[in-house]
């Protein structure tokens, strides 16, 4: 029999396999499932907590010779993380695409078998026929001798799970299973809780951004506060979005936004801005100002305004979009300012303020005077250089007239 899910004493309970194993090994198996549930619970670097984990159970005698971890992801450029490691290597991260190719890997895997069963796999690799799973012939290559697959459920519900081979001539005896067994409850609590908090993490910085979202995780709730930000404010949007969009279907309006929006945020990445903000056809970033040096965000965000111009231009060239498109951008230097809105039990992380309203107004200038690229006076007098001067213009909801200027 190839498949082996029910070994001796697999299924025991946990004070049955307790009281199968002598009291040296259990004193040390206590031991472990301590430090997973507090000096493991505290790192942060789940890589390291697998490290760690497989090198104790080496000390505890296991002949743990290679070890791989699937666990889902939410994230927007990959729907899971593999984390591989083999005494040679150390842990190495790979990412898991999303697609049909990943879902068809997947389901052929011992991973996906284990979690549709919710038994453990083992698996003695001289015995098992190499069509079995794809995996196999690169184990028995390898000179793997038994491969033990374990699922790992979450309280979400979250299907992943963990491997384990070994090259001992011995393989995954009775008192491995039983201390795998004992130990690996904790662990898949430990995985659960860090990846939780890495989820979190990640979404909130997906969807406002890196400093709102540690903003928010510090503590930062309450409704009314308001934190202030000396930068460089970018405000861009796209000419006549509308009238094109109205002739698209609603995928199709998606698929050219987001090859917009892949002209617009690299470079400002690139040059250190934080988007704050996607509002539509539309997004507001900013370039902080670095201590006394208030010359070096302007200069960054006008870098970064020039390139993602060139790289739409380049888009248009190339086809990439179902009709040429414009944008308009407009770049201010002052106070942008974070601030919780909203009512009852939903609130939203914004933006707002005078400077952020003054950058919104003079985007709508470009379009007005055919200028792609307008900057303000308190933004160009941080510039080296001579900007050439377009006149002062009345915008909507300042008292005064605006100055603006091109490069």
């Amino acid at each position: 029999m190839t498949l082996m899910l029910s070994q001796p004493g697999l299924h025991d309970d946990p004070l049955t396999l307790a009281r199968s194993l002598d009291p040296e090994t259990l004193s040390r198996v206590i031991a472990l499932r301590d430090w997973l549930v507090t000096g493991a619970a505290r790192m942060d670097d789940p890589s390291d907590i697998l490290s760690a984990f497989i090198e104790r159970l080496r000390e505890l005698g296991l002949p743990i010779d290679r070890a791989a971890s699937a666990i889902e992801a939410l994230h927007s450029e990959y729907a899971g993380i593999g984390r591989f490691w083999t005494k040679e290597e150390g842990t190495v991260v790979r990412y898991l695409p999303h697609g049909e190719r990943r879902e068809t890997v997947y389901g052929a895997s011992p991973f996906a078998y284990v979690n549709r069963t919710g038994e453990w796999l083992l698996l003695d690799l001289e015995k098992t026929p190499e069509d079995r799973f794809p995996i196999l012939p690169e184990l028995k290559e390898a000179g793997y001798r038994h491969y033990l697959t374990i699922p790992l459920r979450f309280s979400s519900g979250a299907e992943n799970a963990i491997s384990f081979a070994t090259r001992s001539p011995r393989g995954f005896d009775d008192k491995t299973l039983r201390i795998l067994r004992l130990v690996m409850p904790s662990f898949a609590l430990v995985v659960e809780l860090r990846t939780t908090s890495n989820r979190l993490d990640e979404v909130l910085r997906i969807y406002v951004g890196d400093d709102p979202h540690r903003a928010i995780l510090s503590g930062a709730i309450l409704r009314g506060q308001v934190t202030r930000i000396r930068s460089a404010i970018l405000f861009a949007d796209m000419r006549d979005y509308t009238q094109i969009s109205s002739t698209l279907s609603p995928e199709h309006a998606v698929e050219l936004l987001n090859n917009y929006f892949d002209c617009l945020v690299p470079p400002i990445e690139d040059e250190g801005g934080e988007v704050l903000k996607y509002l539509g056809d539309g997004l507001l970033a900013i370039v902080r100002d670095r201590g006394d040096d208030t010359g070096g965000a302007p200069q960054a965000a006008l870098t970064a305004a020039t390139k993602a111009i060139r790289r739409v231009q380049a888009a248009n060239s190339e086809g990439r979009f179902p009709v040429p498109i414009n944008i308009g951008i407009a770049l201010h230097h002052g106070d942008a300012a974070y601030g919780n809105v909203g009512s009852g039990r939903r609130l939203d992380f914004t933006v707002i303020g005078r400077d952020v309203n003054l950058a919104s107004r003079i985007a709508e200038l470009n379009k007005r005077l055919g200028e792609p690229l307008l900057m303000s006076k308190p933004f160009v007098e941080h510039l080296w250089g001579d900007p050439t001067p377009l006149g002062a213009h009345a915008v909507d909801g300042f008292d005064e007239k605006i100055e603006v200027y091109r490069p």
